[in-house]
């Protein structure tokens, strides 16, 4: 309770349970892929802020009353919003602090957040439960690439263009990330903000000790791409040494993103697209191939088929691609052994001369079908999102990233940069929330076809021959399926 006193306090990104290897070099891997594929992982994926309600100073309620001056002055009749989720965004028992957001929508508003319980095993089966049911649950988690535009199909979800102005100073922040779940004219989720799904994490001290140009540095001076990533990889690996060079299970993902072209996407129409004969598609293939054949991605069949990030702190391992939850803990629980002080994180690079995309984490709220609070829902998206958005209280969050990561001003700045960089770049994949078959051909069908080939030795001629016009097919079907839903 020594931080009794200390009112506002932020959460920079994501609040995260699940379990990280320690630094004792456990060879059975630090099995942190997706941290969110697990029931026991308990996530807040939206940016936001947390306010202890029980004790607020004079000053800052002062600070959140000016802030909230940004939302719509309106009555909200119903002031409960229901949320179906395996995690609560309500403070818990326990007396864990609420998001500014929260804290706005309900001193704005009246509002309050009911929320559901449900698993992450069980979450769609629900999710179904619910909606067929009649039950009015407003807001599902947004943040799962499986929703759309399987969702739409299934009749599960709703458009949100009603209950919102996109023309608007707070919509206008998530812009961009909007437009990639537009399916025929009609935006599908309350996007609270975006945040960077992978980044590039190094040891400073590795970096030095090599000579090498810092890859911040490189970034800033418009120089950080593949060419200069793949000559660092060139330059340090030396397996004789045990000198690994990228490391990660998110790697294919977050290469194939940052040439800005997806496996399945949407067009200026709205209509679902399949990229797989794409030039920049096959350029962002045949890059991780040439990574493979130069033997640069780290063995995991030598050690198990697991990632190894300790070895990055260890000096023996040069990069690793992972989500940022990997350093937004205690730095007692990094996986990754590296001390605070040498931490080096860059955002994802990008071919020389393209625009620097990155994989996007669209954070926010997927409106039910026969929400019964639809105004609030859209209502409570907002106060997110300018809990996340004001400077008053991005400060705040600074404050609580420096108590709980033991963040540096440096460490805070980038994070804040390539999220921004997120923000105005971003790139999603479709491929996983349009069919199974799709997925299993692009992003979930193991190592032999799709994202994962080109790291297991196949080039991406035979790859997609081998699943182009089927999946041109399936997509198509899908697009299909998704407009006849909305005629209905």
């Amino acid at each position: 309770m020594k931080n009794i006193k200390r009112i506002l306090a932020g959460v920079m990104a994501i609040s995260l349970t699940a379990a990280l290897t320690g630094c004792g070099g456990d060879d059975s891997g630090s099995g942190s892929g997706n941290a969110e594929t697990t029931e026991e992982t308990t996530t807040t994926t939206a940016k936001t802020v947390s306010v202890n309600t029980e004790e607020l100073k004079e000053d800052e309620a002062t600070v959140l009353d000016d802030v909230m001056t940004q939302l719509q002055d309106v009555e909200m009749e119903n002031k409960t919003v229901k949320w179906l989720a395996h995690y609560d965004i309500n403070p818990s028992s326990t007396g864990a602090s609420k998001s500014v957001g929260l804290e706005m929508f309900e001193k704005k508003y009246g509002g309050s957040v009911e929320w559901v319980p449900t698993t992450w095993n069980t979450r769609f089966d629900d999710l179904s439960t619910h909606v067929l049911g009649g039950d009015g649950i407003d807001i599902f988690p947004g943040d799962d690439t499986a929703n759309f535009p399987k969702g739409i199909v299934s009749g599960m979800f709703q458009p949100v263009d009603d209950y919102i102005d996109l023309n608007s100073a707070i919509w206008q922040n998530v812009s961009n990330a909007m437009e990639l779940l537009n399916f025929g004219g009609k935006h599908y989720e309350l996007i609270t903000s975006v945040t960077a799904e992978t980044v590039v994490l190094y040891d400073k001290s590795t970096i030095e000790a090599q000579g090498f140009d810092d890859p911040w540095d490189l970034y800033e001076a418009g120089e950080w791409n593949w060419d200069t990533f793949k000559t660092m990889l060139l330059d340090f690996v030396d397996e004789d040494s045990s000198q690994y060079g990228l490391d990660g299970y998110w790697n294919e993902k977050a290469l194939l993103m940052s040439a800005g072209v997806p496996f399945v996407s949407t067009d200026a129409s709205g209509s679902l697209v399949c990229n797989v004969n794409d030039p920049t598609v096959e350029k962002a293939m045949n890059f991780q191939y040439e990574l493979n054949v130069n033997g640069l991605k780290f063995p995991k069949e030598q050690f198990q088929w697991n990632e190894q990030p300790q070895m990055l702190g260890e000096g023996s391992e040069l990069f690793y691609i992972v989500g940022p939850y990997c350093v937004q803990a205690n730095p007692d629980t990094w996986s990754i052994c590296v001390e605070p002080e040498n931490l080096g994180v860059v955002p994802v690079p990008s071919p020389a001369g393209s625009d620097p995309y990155q994989a996007a984490k669209l954070n926010g709220y997927a409106l039910c079908k026969g929400a019964a609070n639809p105004q609030g829902a859209a209502l409570l998206a907002e106060c997110m999102i300018l809990g996340g958005m004001d400077e008053r209280a991005v400060a705040i969050s600074d404050r609580k990233a420096k108590d709980d990561y033991q963040w540096s001003d440096e460490i805070i700045d980038k994070m804040k940069q390539i999220d921004k960089l997120t923000t105005d770049y971003p790139v999603i994949d479709l491929a996983t929330g349009c069919s199974t078959d799709i997925a299993m051909l692009t992003t979930d069908g193991g190592d032999q076809t799709g994202l994962r080939a080109a790291f297991s030795g196949i080039d991406w001629a035979t790859n997609r021959e081998a699943i182009a016009d089927t999946l041109i097919m399936l997509v198509d079907e899908v697009d299909q399926n998704v407009k006849a839903k909305q005629a209905e």
